[in-house]
């Protein structure tokens, strides 16, 4: 890691020289402090991964300053584990007993009619489903998960015993409520139990018949190594969903994953060519059938165009970002807490990176309001970055005025 930030700021200097810029010049334009800059030519200030990516995209160096300061990539395509493939073992036994106890329950609910009344049921564990879901974007996660792991246990318990028009959906829809539970995991920050509901999702479905839910396990477990900041790991595990005989809106979604991990080390051909690639198959017809409920984003009206802006930053072009998420966010639903900070914060930290401080401080604001009541540890990740950026406007009152908030929602909690 040493080594390759010591020859950072030699090639800094090099690639700025041979694009004919003075120092100035150059800090004009990527709106950072001139002394800073010469530090950083001269060894003096390491560089981050934000100004890495700022220079390489400025510079048109193809990701390779960003690579001289982004720590070696491991290969995140080995979370099967023993321990987590022990962890989803161990949940589908307590899914089957526990379902059973749950199945005669209903059964005596019901005046001995489970069997026959289990389409109703199902009927109302879906829009269970949906009612959680849509609570997931206004209340805390570690909140939410209780109740999720237990409604996934209940569905799953339908199948014990039950016919198999009774025992596929329920197995199906069981599969969705893991999947979701392991996004909730997520968000409070347990990778580990992510990963292990994500498995569980994918067994529950291949159980009930659907090959393809397990593919878009794959382009979930791409996004915790996104935000673990591995590329490589990233890239691979969304490949892996892309084969042709999957359904379009698994391969657009994993092709979207692909565009960000691309995105992450400032390969800018292959992030576009992707981006294209979504786009094509988030909006062919065959992606607006299929079975209920949709698999990812219900609130993002156009997930590709979303997306680009997302990369439009990581690949150094803050201006570019600011033009798609402004546009991008106007069309979030109210309701939508969790989205809009997600994005929110993103569309944020491009308008500080472009130089708009006080705009970037007012987005910021508002959505800081509101994390409170939605936690969550990924969304985390871009609020330290705004903090980052922010930090080289100490002179601006408007970040003088935010950094309170900020450091409350930044602050560790203890449970």
């Amino acid at each position: 890691m040493i080594s390759t930030n010591l020859r950072f700021g030699p090639e800094l200097r090099r690639l700025r020289h041979e694009a004919g810029l003075t120092l100035t010049e150059f800090s004009v334009a990527l709106n950072y402090d001139k002394g800073h800059l010469s530090k950083v030519e001269r060894g003096e200030r390491s560089a981050s991964p934000e100004l890495a990516r700022r220079c390489d995209a400025f510079l048109g160096a193809n990701g390779e300053l960003q690579r001289l300061v982004v720590r070696p990539e491991t290969d995140s395509d080995t979370t099967d584990t023993p321990a987590i493939a022990s962890l989803c073992l161990v949940g589908r036994r307590a899914v089957l007993a526990a379902g059973t106890g749950s199945l005669i329950d209903l059964g005596l609910k019901l005046g001995g009619q489970a069997s026959s009344d289990a389409d109703p049921l199902l009927c109302s564990f879906r829009a269970q489903f949906e009612q959680l879901r849509k609570l997931g974007q206004s209340t805390a996660p570690k909140v939410l998960l209780p109740l999720l792991e237990t409604q996934t246990r209940m569905v799953a318990g339908l199948t014990a015993d039950a016919p198999s028009a009774t025992r596929t959906p329920a197995l199906l829809l069981a599969s969705r409520f893991a999947e979701f539970t392991g996004w909730m995991a997520q968000e409070a920050g347990d990778s580990g139990a992510a990963l292990a509901w994500t498995g569980e999702a994918a067994e529950l479905a291949r159980a009930g018949g659907d090959p393809y839910l397990g593919s878009y396990a794959l382009v979930r477990r791409a996004l915790i190594t996104l935000y673990e900041g591995d590329s490589a790991g990233t890239v691979a595990l969304a490949r892996r969903a892309q084969s042709d005989e999957l359904p379009p809106r698994i391969r657009g979604l994993a092709a979207q994953r692909e565009a960000q991990g691309h995105a992450l080390v400032g390969d800018e051909r292959d992030c576009l060519r992707s981006l294209d690639k979504a786009r094509e198959l988030l909006n062919s017809d065959d992606a607006h059938g299929g079975a209920e409920p949709v698999i990812g984003t219900t609130h993002v009206s156009d997930p590709a165009a979303m997306t680009t802006g997302w990369c439009l930053y990581d690949l150094g072009r803050p201006k570019a970002a600011t033009e798609v998420l402004d546009r991008e966010c106007r069309h979030l639903p109210p309701h939508a807490l969790r989205t809009r900070a997600r994005y929110g914060f993103r569309r944020s930290l491009a308008h500080a990176a472009s130089g708009e401080v006080e705009h970037a401080c007012t987005i910021a604001g508002e959505l800081l309001g509101v994390m409170p009541a939605v936690p969550s540890a990924t969304v985390n990740n871009d609020v330290r970055r705004l903090a980052r950026e922010l930090s080289r406007f100490r002179s601006s009152r408007a970040v003088r005025d935010l950094q309170p908030a900020l450091a409350r929602v930044l602050a560790p909690t203890h449970d």
